[in-house]
């Protein structure tokens, strides 16, 4: 079948070297290499291709791109492919809803899916957050034996006295939470293939509990998943200190005795190896979540500005909060409220819902089998 391809831009940041069409007949984008078809994306909706537009007009050479900017080649809601993900185009963009981000990710246009969580997406399975007044694990240690509620995680605090944190870990020891929807919504965009890294801030677990692997998670303030001693650097079996926290016993190295600690990221602490991963994935991402996080401790809330300003930004999260507030993009979606059902909704534009419904249930008879 001839595809009657009406506008074409080799300036695209799209894909870099290629050739991006748009094609009427089909509602499709097509993506050309050495002029040969790479991939096509079907069933692009309209909202979608309108959100597109030209690519590169501004800045590119074809012929086609000269009479648009001479004013004599009109935008169709079905034409060309513009701002979403373009380096040109219309300076006059239209604001994303999550339809439009529904959209894209239905017509394939999102496959390399960057997400940050944030204690947020814990708060649904019992775990408070750090800072909510009232609520939050800070306010539970404002009458504590602490100077104040954040030096639970200094190091030098905790090498002079390491039984508030202890006292603190205890609550955490795996099992006492389950993974919730949130969880298993990003275990599902791993399943379809969409995931490119899932970097969070948490220290529970629960995103290696809803069945993530571990090479695409970026722990970036560590976890309880592996200890080492204090002293001697050695490594020390996490059942180990595990057993002394649950007996409320400091832990001990067997080798030194010197104090053990989780491999968690106490405050002055060196990040992970692995949150160098972000150097390459947000480049490279065509879609950032971010989700239950207020983007307040650093480095990791520099990460929302690391994705080019072509690339949606999807925040999800109880109220507005760090660059997204007060620096949006025009290509952001905030989506404000309770984050259960902000995902949900998502979900639901999608067609997920049976899928993830039916994921929820198949890894929650798993977890009640070990219980057992």
């Amino acid at each position: 079948m001839e595809l009657a391809l009406t506008q074409r831009c080799g300036c695209a940041e799209v894909e870099r070297g290629s050739w991006v069409w748009a094609c009427e007949n089909l509602r499709a984008l097509v993506l050309l290499k050495g002029g040969v078809c790479e991939r096509v994306v079907p069933g692009v909706g309209p909202a979608v291709l309108r959100r597109w537009g030209p690519v590169g007009a501004e800045s590119c050479r074809e012929p086609w791109a000269a009479a648009y900017r001479a004013g004599r080649t009109p935008v169709s809601s079905s034409a060309g492919v513009s701002s979403v993900f373009g380096s040109g185009g219309s300076s006059k963009k239209e604001k994303l809803v999550l339809q439009d981000i529904a959209e894209l990710i239905q017509a394939g246009a999102c496959q390399r899916v960057v997400v940050m969580v944030g204690a947020g997406i814990s708060t649904p399975s019992g775990i408070p957050d750090f800072r909510s007044p009232g609520t939050g694990f800070y306010s539970s240690f404002q009458h504590a034996d602490v100077p104040y509620p954040e030096a639970i995680f200094e190091l030098s605090f905790f090498l002079h006295n390491p039984k508030p944190f202890c006292t603190w870990a205890k609550e955490m020891y795996p099992g006492n939470y389950r993974p919730n929807i949130i969880h298993y919504f990003l275990r599902l965009l791993h399943d379809k293939g969409l995931l490119l890294r899932l970097y969070t801030q948490n220290i529970d677990g629960l995103e290696r509990g809803s069945g993530i692997p571990g090479s695409k998670l970026v722990e970036a303030h560590g976890s309880f998943a592996s200890a080492t001693c204090t002293v001697c650097r050695g490594t020390s079996p996490v059942e180990d200190f595990w057993a002394a926290v649950m007996g409320d016993r400091v832990p001990c190295c067997a080798v030194c005795t010197g104090l053990v600690k989780p491999d968690v990221v106490f405050f002055g602490e060196a990040l992970p190896q692995r949150f160098l991963l972000h150097v390459v994935d947000f480049p490279t991402a065509d879609l950032l979540l971010i989700l239950g996080t207020s983007l307040q401790v650093e480095p990791f809330a520099s990460l929302s500005e690391a994705v080019r300003s072509s690339v949606p930004r999807v925040f999800m999260n109880k109220e507005a909060a760090g660059p997204l507030s007060w620096r949006p993009r025009s290509r952001d979606v905030l989506q404000l409220g309770d984050l259960v059902d902000s995902v949900g909704r998502l979900v639901e534009l999608l067609g997920w819902s049976e899928e993830l419904t039916d994921l929820i249930q198949r890894e929650t008879g798993k977890l009640s089998g070990q219980d057992s």
